[in-house]
């Protein structure tokens, strides 16, 4: 949908920093730009650049907002690497990459960026019209499907028609209504709830048009592929027919806690050098304790400690209610630490004890997990693996303390679960990384 504007994208932006950097080499400085002390500098500019555009959304933006917020998106990404790389330059005392080099590679890529946002939007409106899906399922159903499209799905597509399977087998064979409405909507996919699958009718007539190069699928399989969750009808009957890596596979197990451990060690650092810093703006807005600590459910059900930077007042932040993203006892600090998510890095320390994965399913307080695991029989099958520090949950769905939301997350969080594997925890690191840099907090 925007693998061609994302390569663009890169191959643009080290272009145009390696054309001004020659051009500037060769016409003004003249020296050698692969000279051991400019081309780290070349090459820091460049990731700069990329991690501030992905940061900013680009090229992925969507829908009547990507074609408004191209233009201020690459500027915003352009200007930040600039500034970024000019202040590190500052602090080395070194102009190994000239300002020329910076600025103008600024400059002209602010139109070439906002030019791969345009070719992303209007590459996800021909995956759109190629994905047309026809929704053979309860009304309910379809009506969530269809939402569940409009929010963050992994692939596009637009549903065209949707009736229930009794109205897909009315008068078969003499009539065949769902031929005959795929034919009518021009539909690609053909998706049947567990209802539909139940009618021999509807079946024959699905067949057909898989005969014919209609796609068909289940509504969990839709999920699936398309919203990257599973829907909660299915994850009582889902539940036990999957292989869990962490449970069912010894080598990737081996490897995430390698990779946990690698990086518990980083962040451990960091929060050596954020310690201070913390205490200071604590001492001024946020007075009381630097840590809270609090019980959070692990592997297996068994009691951990999670540590985070207080981020409320001191009296309520392990009161057992959730925690709303506008919620008075979250002080001004707190909200800062919140947004930008430096309360998070002391977890560095569960990272290293092995309390927290890197990626996993979040942990949730002990007595909402004994409330949720009564309503929802299967809740507790998250419990199998490590929790995380991040995971598909947290980038698919927007924050929010509520049995709803715990139910929205659920399903997303077998997905996970499903699919866990080395490629897809690195995608949710890179995806987190992109929601730090885009200060979606919480």
């Amino acid at each position: 949908m925007t693998r061609g504007p994302r390569w663009l994208l890169y191959l643009a932006t080290t272009s145009v920093v390696v054309t001004f950097a020659k051009l500037h080499a060769t016409r003004v400085g003249h020296y050698d730009i692969t000279d051991s002390g400019r081309l780290p500098w070349l090459v820091a500019y460049v990731v700069a650049l990329l991690l501030a555009a992905y940061g900013a959304g680009l090229p992925d933006l969507a829908g009547r907002r990507g074609s408004r917020s191209a233009l201020p998106a690459s500027f915003a990404a352009t200007a930040g690497a600039a500034a970024a790389i000019s202040i590190l330059q500052v602090v080395d005392g070194a102009a190994h990459l000239p300002r020329f080099v910076v600025f103008a590679s600024a400059a002209v890529l602010v139109p070439v960026y906002a030019t791969t946002a345009l070719l992303a939007n209007s590459g996800r409106h021909r995956s759109e019209e190629r994905e047309r899906v026809l929704v053979v399922a309860a009304e309910d159903e379809a009506e969530t499907l269809i939402d569940e499209l409009g929010r963050t799905p992994e692939r596009a597509a637009l549903v065209v028609g949707a009736f229930d399977a009794m109205a897909a087998r009315r008068d078969y064979p003499a009539a065949q209504p769902l031929i005959n409405q795929v034919r009518r909507t021009r539909a690609t996919v053909v998706v049947l709830d567990l209802d539909a699958q139940a009618e021999p009718e509807v079946i024959a007539q699905a067949a057909e048009l898989h005969a014919a190069g209609i796609r068909v699928r289940t509504l969990e399989g839709f999920y699936d592929e398309w919203l990257g969750k599973l829907p909660l009808g299915e994850l009582e009957r889902l539940s036990l027919m999957f292989d869990i890596q962490e449970v069912h596979n010894a080598v990737y197990g081996r490897l995430k806690r390698l990779v946990d451990f690698a990086a518990g060690i980083a962040a451990v650092i960091v929060l050596g050098l954020l310690i201070p810093v913390v205490a200071v703006l604590n001492r001024f807005g946020n007075n009381g304790p630097l840590f809270f600590t609090q019980p959070r459910t692990g592997k297996q059900g068994e009691a951990f400690q999670i540590w985070k930077f207080r981020t409320m007042v001191p009296s309520s932040s392990a009161a057992g209610t959730w925690t709303d993203t506008d919620d008075p006892r979250i002080t001004p600090v707190g909200k800062w630490l919140r947004r930008t998510h430096i309360d998070e890095i002391p977890q560095a320390i569960n990272l290293l004890r092995g309390d927290l994965s890197l990626v996993g399913p979040r942990p949730e307080q002990p007595h909402y997990v004994e409330d949720l695991c009564e309503k929802i029989p299967f809740y507790a099958l998250r419990h199998t693996v490590r929790p995380g520090l991040t995971g598909w949950a947290q980038v698919k769905y927007p924050y929010g303390g509520s049995d709803f939301d715990a139910m929205e997350k659920l399903q997303f969080e077998f997905f996970y679960l499903r699919h866990q594997n080395l490629w897809l925890d690195a995608r949710i690191v890179v995806r987190t990384i992109r929601g730090v840099l885009g200060r979606s907090g919480r």
